[in-house]
């Protein structure tokens, strides 16, 4: 019989691992959960909607284990909440999958009152919720020794910085830099940073009807949000000492827009 043992490396399980996603309710966030819960994760997700928490916790419920809570991390403390709620239903947080965000128009196209939102919830509720992370993975503190993994999702939108993206584009590009950065913060500390940038994703935060998007997922011009849950579990069940820094994930016919 052949010998294989090199084959492949070391890969690290995903079963009995605490894994809380933020905006876990639709798309990216809830198509993560199902495949992590359906390989043995606890899992616990938010989402600003009760009717998009109820549907996505009983996915999650005829594939695993989970829970959640509704709530909107850009208003003031409720970071703080999530984990605590997180980490009482859980047992503590080995995985934080911070994902929570949404569309934005052009810098000149808002009110200061929507660009105020769109901040606190694109950007200042990632950095807060990747700070509430590594203080739960035991992280917290210049000679701290904890273990986890924080994946933040960013986007391909962070290459495009033409006129409508400026505020959803220069977001995510200030996530690409923090990512990086936290990367080299944490390493040291146990907690393991990545990054996962989709391309053009079916969901509710992009134009079209679902039959539309469909069409273009056909058509490979499109993705779906598993295609996304894939990567995110590729790199979760990388073996502890290798960090998937940065994972870009793009429809195969994108660029022929």
């Amino acid at each position: 019989m052949a010998d294989i043992s090199d084959a492949h490396t070391a890969t690290t399980p995903i079963a009995g691992r605490r894994v809380l996603i933020t905006g876990g309710t639709t798309g990216i966030g809830r198509a993560t959960a199902v495949l992590l819960a359906s390989e043995g994760a606890k899992v616990f997700v938010c989402g600003r909607d009760e009717t998009h928490l109820a549907d996505a916790l009983k996915r999650i419920r005829e594939v695993g284990e989970g829970d959640g809570m509704s709530i909107d991390l850009a208003e003031e403390d409720n970071v703080a909440r999530l984990f605590d709620a997180a980490s009482a239903y859980l047992g503590g947080v080995d995985v934080a999958v911070i994902n929570a965000a949404r569309g934005a128009e052009g810098l000149t196209d808002m009110s200061e009152a929507e660009l105020r939102y769109t901040i606190g919830s694109n950007f200042t509720a990632y950095l807060l919720s990747a700070q509430a992370a590594a203080k739960a993975m035991g992280a917290h503190g210049e000679d701290a020794k904890g273990s986890g993994d924080i994946v933040l999702i960013g986007s391909m939108s962070a290459y495009v910085l033409g006129k409508g993206s400026t505020v959803y584009a220069g977001i995510k590009y200030g996530i690409q830099g923090f990512a990086i950065a936290l990367r080299r913060e944490l390493g040291r500390k146990g907690v393991r940073v990545s990054l996962v940038e989709p391309g053009l994703t079916g969901s509710d935060m992009v134009g079209g009807t679902p039959e539309e998007q469909a069409e273009r997922i056909a058509k490979e011009e499109m993705l779906r949000a598993e295609d996304i849950a894939v990567g995110v579990h590729y790199l979760l069940t990388q073996p502890r000492r290798a960090v998937v820094q940065q994972l870009t994930i793009s429809p195969r016919m994108q660029d022929e827009e």
